[in-house]
């Protein structure tokens, strides 16, 4: 089925995330002889937990392996999963994991695969593998079956040929794949954009790209990030000078936030920095460790003395200080958060200095974020940020770019990836705006598995792919159900009502007793409705006993309406019940 064909409305719950695409999916029937098929767990209708699996000759390759981060709806989740359960007991075909890039979004999860299998070969590139093997030791987890791949290198894993060609992304070491089969050549993009003047000099390989789109490419899976957005993006290079000028003229301390693994806005801030005679302190647990990595690696050129730790900086004026730091999406707990609100353990922000959140806005981080610019802005800093400063430029491709790269490919099949529904829908009409067939474009969700067979691309079912929380040591515990607990607790307050009732005479003893938690309302709102949650449990009571369930579900009924009908409110009601 494609995107033109029909079958299947779209719907949105009322918490936010997507219900499935398709209705009335089964399983998909086991593979054809000479098929291929490709089984998203993850990163389709949503921008992070990217996962596509590849079955081919009853082997399984593994594309990424990332973590979605929770949204206000799901309090308490500290990461999202792809879920696993389809290939839990398939591990053993498992040849390989090969990961595009060290964006959390795309190796987040490799550990809690590495947990159910840890010997899986993973293949990446130098700093994309240097980035994985500090999570895998997180979780005491080996490091060792660990191979560094680089652009122009093929390899063989069971049946899929792979070929690694150099793109260009917001992080070093980004790699497209091509997988060739006896069922057909699959491209994946990956993160990318055109960039012709990167930092790095390290550009997207379009000879390459060309090379295998005239070989030919019967299923080109292509990044949807920017597919909405026209035109073009802009060079990397056109951000340096505007951080040099920002840092140069800045009368106070600095504070620049972005994503801990962008090498490249990392280090035009640090040639700010050596420019304007500043020393820099990096701030936060991931930051220090990825720059330290890419140093290491040769990705980061760090100025001799320019780095120094927080207490040498504090002893320093104002006006040489220069704080890299996490934060940039407003997250509560990130340090950038931590400064606005005036409780970070070292930054203390004054009037006069200067911050600058050089990061793309993700999508569902608006409110967090803005409330940190306005108490930045009420400390009296000056903040720059992507809509008032071109402070940064995004890692993905515009329209612009995907169109040269369908024009470049001219695939026979089309499968959007790494993006929300909408950007996905529009990512297929480009690739139909350029010539692809409308009936060769798939649009799948997740779990929602394509194959490939004489080169033609198909949906052909659905496998299991439930949201799985991270909430502190549990994995896949935490229910759709407990969050809606969390969230009504949250936003809609407690009620407690409390009696005790005599078992033999079913005469009630003591209460009902009401308390409320989170509710603006004083408990003597209840005192109206008490007579009538009485009453109710009295006529629920009977001699001899009766199930205190019953009893409980009596005066939550006539409390629940009464709140809803006085208050306007849908607090979670517990009633207890006592028998003596």
């Amino acid at each position: 089925m494609n995107l033109w064909s029909g079958g299947g409305g779209v719907r949105t719950s009322r918490i936010g995330h997507m219900k499935p695409l398709y209705e009335n999916l089964r399983e998909p029937a086991p593979l054809e002889d000479g098929a291929l098929r490709v089984i998203p767990l993850g990163g389709l209708g949503e921008v992070g937990r990217n996962m596509n699996v590849l079955e081919h000759e009853g082997k399984l390759l593994i594309v990424d392996c990332g973590v979605l981060f929770p949204e206000v709806y799901q309090p308490g989740v500290d990461l999202i999963l792809p879920d696993f359960s389809w290939i839990a007991d398939r591990l053993d075909d498992v040849v390989g994991m090969v990961i595009t890039h060290g964006h959390e979004d795309h190796i987040g999860a490799v550990p809690y695969l590495a947990k159910l299998r840890d010997d899986i070969p993973i293949y990446g590139s130098d700093l994309t593998l240097a980035f994985i093997e500090p999570k895998l030791r997180e979780h005491r987890l080996p490091a060792g079956d660990m191979h560094i791949v680089k652009s122009g290198d093929r390899l063989q894993l069971g049946p899929f040929e792979l070929e690694f060609v150099q793109v260009t992304h917001s992080i070093p070491d980004a790699l497209a794949i091509c997988v060739r089969t006896s069922a057909g050549t699959v491209l994946i993009t990956g993160d990318f954009k055109i960039d012709h003047q990167p930092l790095d000099g390290r550009k997207t390989d379009l000879a390459a790209l060309g090379r295998i789109g005239s070989e030919g490419v019967d299923l080109f899976m292509i990044d949807s990030t920017n597919s909405e957005v026209p035109g073009f993006i802009p060079s990397e290079s056109e951000i340096g000078p505007v951080l040099d000028r920002i840092v140069e003229e800045a009368e106070g301390q600095v504070v620049v936030a972005t994503f801990a693994s962008h090498v490249h806005r990392v280090q035009q801030v640090m040639n700010a920095a050596a420019k304007a005679g500043r020393h820099v302190t990096l701030v936060g647990r991931s930051m220090e460790r990825n720059m330290r990595i890419a140093a290491e690696k040769g990705y980061l050129t760090v100025p001799e003395g320019l780095i120094v730790d927080a207490n040498e900086l504090a002893a320093l004026p104002p006006e040489k200080r220069l704080y890299m730091a996490t934060g940039s999406q407003g997250e509560p707990r990130a340090a950038l958060a931590r400064m606005s609100a005036g409780s970070h353990k070292f930054v203390n922000l004054e009037a006069g200095d200067t911050v600058v959140l050089a990061a793309s806005l993700i999508p569902g981080n608006e409110t967090d974020v803005n409330r940190v610019i306005n108490e930045l802005t009420q400390l009296g800093a000056k903040v720059f940020h992507r809509g008032n400063a071109k402070v940064h430029v995004s890692g993905h491709a515009c329209q612009g770019e995907l169109l040269t790269f369908y024009n470049l490919v001219q695939p026979k099949n089309v499968m959007p990836i790494h993006g929300e529904l909408r950007h996905l829908v529009k990512n297929g009409q480009l690739a139909v705006s350029t010539g692809v067939p409308a009936s060769r474009v798939v649009l799948a969700d997740g779990g929602v598995t394509v194959d490939l067979k004489d080169g033609q691309a198909r949906i052909s079912g659905q496998v299991p792919c439930e949201l799985v929380f991270v909430d502190g040591k549990s994995i896949g515990e935490i229910s759709e159900e407990e969050l809606e607990i969390r969230r009504i607790l949250g936003s809609e307050g407690f009620i407690s009502v409390y009696a005790v009732v005599e078992h033999d005479s079913g005469m009630v003893l003591s209460g009902p007793t009401i308390k409320a938690i989170g509710m603006a309302e004083d408990d003597a709102v209840f005192d109206e409705v008490l007579p009538d949650v009485e009453d109710a449990l009295k006529d629920a009571a009977a001699p001899g006993g009766k199930d205190p369930y019953v009893l409980q579900q009596a005066m939550r009924r006539v409390l629940g309406r009464w709140v809803a009908r006085r208050l306007r409110r849908r607090p979670m009601i517990v009633p207890v019940v006592v028998e003596q």
